[in-house]
Parts: C-alpha cells; structure tokens; sequence
C-alpha cells in the first residue's frame, strides 16, 4: 500500500499544478483537502477537477462557522491589525486551514503535508509552525523550494504540455486568495507600486468609493461581551452577519486597502486587500471600547494589539504568548456589550452614536455645568502635584544657570 500525502489544495494555479508534480516525483497516494473559509463559488467544480487531474480522494471541508467565532472573533476583540492597514484576512485563515490539514492527516494515517505556497511568502510559514505545533511527527512538502518551476507564466506552461484545465485566464492572473473575512489580490500591474490599482478590474466584493451611491446607508450593530450578535436589532449568527455586512460594505466602497507590507521573510510586497464587513466591524467594536474600557486598559490593550497583530501574521496563533494575551483580551471584554451607529458613505465608516450598560462616560462629569461629582477647585491641587517633576526640573536649572 502506498503511503499518503494530504494536498492543500484550493482550485487555483498553484495546487492545481501540485497534483501531477507530486505524482510524478513521489510514489504517493495524493488526497486532496479544500478548506472552506468562505471561498464558495470558487468551489463549484473543485472536487471533480480534483479527480481529474489523479488524486485518490477529495475532502471539502466547511469551517466557516469554526473560523469566525474560534479565529476571526478573538481578532476582532484584539484589534489586531498589521502595520495600520491589513486585518489580517489571509493570515488568521491560515490557522484554521492548518488545523484542519492535521485533521485530515491524522484520519487518512497519511506520512506528509504538501502545500503550494512560495518560498518568498509568508504562508509556508503560516502553515508550517501550525503543522508543527499541531502535529510535529508528519512530514512538509514545500515544491516551491524543490522544483525548477518559478513563474506562474511556467506554472500554466506545466499544464499545457500535459493536457491538464488551466483554473485562470493568462490575462486575469492576479494571485487571490478569497475567504468569508476578505480577498487579496496580487503580481500583474500591482508589483509595481507606482502603478494605480486597477480597480474597476481587480476589486470582487464591491466597488470603488468614487461608484458608491451618493446615498448613505445607516445600520446600527450590537455587541455582546465583544462578540457581535445582531444587525439593525436581528440575531444572526457569524457568518450571515459577516455575510450581510460585506454586502452593505462592498457596495458602499468600504473596506479597500492599498498595501505595501514587511512580508515575515524580510521583503516588502504590496496588494489590494477588501475587507468590506471586517473594516465596519473593527470600526463599530473600537467605538464600543472607547465607551466602556477605562484608561490605563484600553492603552495597554492597544500595546497588546500590536503584539497580537504581529503573532497572528507570522504563523503564530498556537503559541503559549498568543493564548495568553487571548485570556487577557478576554478579560477585557465582559464590559464590550452595548449598541453602535454608523453611516456607511463613499468608503468611510463615520460613528453616529453608541451606547451601553457598563458605559463609563458620565453626562453630569462631562457636562460644562458643574455636577455634584466633580469640584472644580480639586483641579488646583491635582494640577500642583501633577506638574511637581516640572517644576523640580525648572528650579534645578535656575539654580545651576545662577551658580555659573
């Protein structure tokens, strides 16, 4: 009997070409596993392309549900974004994806792990260190480090001489990568950071702000201890409620990113990035924290979201440090329940009110009209003894300038 391999497969260019590489340089049996995180319409015909092209069995597995409340929810408590601009959509997609590969493996009895990401990319890394956390005993096979492949322009030659589906056109070959938080688009013009996005050509989930309709769209979201649970006064769960907002986004022009970022081996590489419903989402939990998390935690909390950021974009989400600042996080959270209005225009997210039981903000202490809690005279001697280290620092220099 042969030995098995599990292929990560997704449908597109680069697995596609894995399936007859891996047949013709391993005497392994190939079993294919397409992880659904959203990418759906990409699927229609997946398993039977699969099959053509050799593989022994073709698993799609449906997580979507597992990767938002396990995965892209705790994110969003975080507020982990990468370097200001990326939330982190491929990224966090990549453990979950992991997870499930090791899954697989172990139920198959399969020796290896075969994925097709570059060796100049941040994902053979994503999906080695949750392989090796996981599941240290199987074997990775990465052929972009092995074979003598090394364009995609070389990938759909490969194909051709062997009579085998091209899955894109030769001139729509952006490297995409699609989940239910977000897709990215890669190489062609945008390699060239000079160069405007195309966006009329690359955007998928909505539209440009200068197409977004002149009319606003309102719509008020509902939180629950940081996790978010209705939409204009509607239960829903995660993945519908994500759904709905990407919809309301993309065609308001929200959510659009155009990056140029430190890739984890060292280089920088720049795509467009859409993330419709996630861009409203961060915006509305943000606002819900500015309400009711105090000073001294929301600053740290901010410390701990680049940390946060940092782990989850360099293939670190099953460390001990990830899941200690994820109990924080946590902890922070049980006061995160309240109501957020926003008005959806032209690719901005502008708050329009909020509110909540544990809010922190005090009408009769905020007011310009004295209150019963607060005693203006109480500023003179909190102002003396705040300002003391300066008014130290200014006699010791008086004192040094007279004495010479």
């Amino acid at each position: 009997m042969k030995e098995k391999v599990v292929l990560a497969y997704s449908g597109g260019l680069d697995t596609s070409v894995l399936i007859p590489w891996l047949k013709e340089n391993y005497d392994y049996d190939v079993i294919a596993v397409c992880i659904n995180v959203g990418q759906d319409a990409e699927l229609v015909g997946l398993e039977e392309r699969a099959l053509k092209m050799g593989v022994s069995k073709v698993y799609v597995e449906n997580v979507k549900d597992e990767f938002m409340k396990d995965y892209v929810f705790p994110m969003i408590q975080s507020g982990a974004i990468y370097e200001s601009k990326y939330y982190l959509g491929t990224s966090i997609a990549r453990a979950v994806i992991a997870k499930t590969l090791v899954k697989i493996a172990e139920k198959e009895g399969a020796v290896a792990i075969c994925h097709g990401c570059t060796g100049k990319g941040n994902d053979q890394i994503r999906f080695e260190l949750g392989i090796a956390a996981l599941a240290p005993h199987l074997k990775v096979i990465a052929p972009w480090r092995i074979w003598d492949i090394s364009s995609r322009e070389e990938e759909i030659a490969y194909l051709e001489e062997r009579g085998l589906e091209i899955p894109v056109k030769k001139d729509d070959s952006y490297s995409r990568d699609r989940n239910m938080w977000h897709i990215s688009h890669e190489g062609l013009d945008l390699e060239d950071p000079w160069n405007a996005p195309l966006y009329d050509k690359i955007l998928k989930l909505g539209v440009s702000p200068e197409q977004a309709p002149d009319e606003p769209t309102y719509i008020t979201l509902t939180f629950t201890e940081g996790m978010p649970t209705h939409l204009n006064g509607k239960e829903m769960d995660p993945s519908h409620l994500l759904e709905k907002l990407n919809e309301l986004g993309g065609a308001n022009g929200i959510g659009i990113e155009d990056i140029v970022e430190n890739r984890v081996v060292g280089m920088k590489s720049r795509g467009v990035y859409e993330t419709p419903g996630g861009t409203i989402l961060y915006k509305a939990h943000e606002e819900l924290e500015h309400l009711t998390l105090d000073r001294e935690t929301y600053r740290f909390k901010q410390e701990v979201a680049l940390e946060y950021a940092d782990l989850i974009y360099n293939g670190k989400w099953f460390t001990p440090l990830r899941e200690a600042l994820g109990a924080f996080v946590t902890s922070t959270q049980k006061v995160v329940t309240g109501e957020v209005k926003l008005k959806l225009y032209k690719g901005n997210v502008i708050p329009q009110g909020s509110q909540s039981p544990y809010s922190l903000y005090s009408e009769n202490l905020a007011s310009f009209t004295t209150g019963d809690l607060y005693d203006h005279h109480d500023a003179t001697g909190f102002i003396n003894l705040y300002g003391l280290p300066l008014k130290v620092r200014a006699l010791m220099e008086a004192s040094h300038k007279n004495n010479n």
